[in-house]
């Protein structure tokens, strides 16, 4: 579960990134395109930033409960 935790932590920073920065190829993709039709540019980019944090959080709370002692 420790490991899952960084994984989490490490995806919340990918998601920060493609949200954040936008890179063309990414952010052209169909399933983001898809949110984009469904929620609008500034709905998709709130949707992402709480997914990160959600991923974020349970990584952080991964990461403090299975610590190797």
């Amino acid at each position: 579960m420790f490991y899952l935790g960084i994984g989490l932590i490490l995806y919340a920073i990918l998601v920060f990134w493609i949200t954040s920065a936008k890179p063309e190829k990414l952010w052209n993709s169909g399933k983001i395109q898809g949110f984009v039709k469904f929620l609008g540019e500034t709905g998709t980019t709130i949707f992402f930033i709480i997914f990160g944090l959600a991923a974020l959080g349970v990584g952080i709370w991964l990461l403090i409960a299975h610590w190797p002692a």
